[in-house]
């Protein structure tokens, strides 16, 4: 990690963090008119709380994991509940690429209304995909939605068990 990251220390002195809300204010009066007891940084258009600390931007739910617990997460946050403004402790996680993007919302051109179902106009059948280890695996085109769920559904289950079985 670089250097000139900021410092569980320094971050504490600028910044208050609420666990239960998952929110900074700032502790400090800012150049730019902001107070003591503002509530710091705004959310992208990715939904993501970012703020600048020291004339650096990070990235909100990375500043929440070296707040509690003094060193920066290994890879990945996972947003546990899926919503990338929720940066409460209790919705973070560190995770692989591949559990990170497991609970994605779904894209919302999505007509199946299940993430890895879509519809292949070509065919005219159901396609079921999933993430795995960085790799696009096609689980197979189906003739109903429901058999594209239920394929879907079990690649789930068995990728979360083997990386359950990876932790252990």
């Amino acid at each position: 990690m670089a250097t000139n990251l900021i410092t569980q220390d320094r971050l504490k002195s600028l910044l208050r963090y609420d666990p239960d809300t998952g929110q900074f204010h700032w502790r400090v009066n800012r150049t730019n008119g902001v107070k003591a007891g503002d509530r710091a940084g705004s959310l992208d258009t990715e939904r993501y709380l970012v703020m600048r600390v020291d004339g650096r931007y990070y990235r909100g739910h990375r500043l929440v994991w070296l707040y509690t617990y003094g060193r920066w997460p290994a890879a990945y946050l996972d947003h546990i509940n899926g919503d990338p403004s929720d940066n409460r402790i209790a919705n973070l996680r560190e995770a692989t690429p591949s559990q990170n993007g497991f609970n994605r919302r779904k894209d919302r051109r999505n007509k199946s209304g299940r993430t890895g179902v879509t519809w292949c106009a070509s065919s005219k059948k159901w396609r079921a995909d999933i993430g795995k280890n960085g790799k696009l695996l096609r689980l197979g085109r189906f003739d109903t939605l429901e058999a594209a769920i239920e394929a879907r559904d079990k690649a789930e289950r068995e990728h979360s068990a083997a990386a359950y079985i990876r932790r252990v």
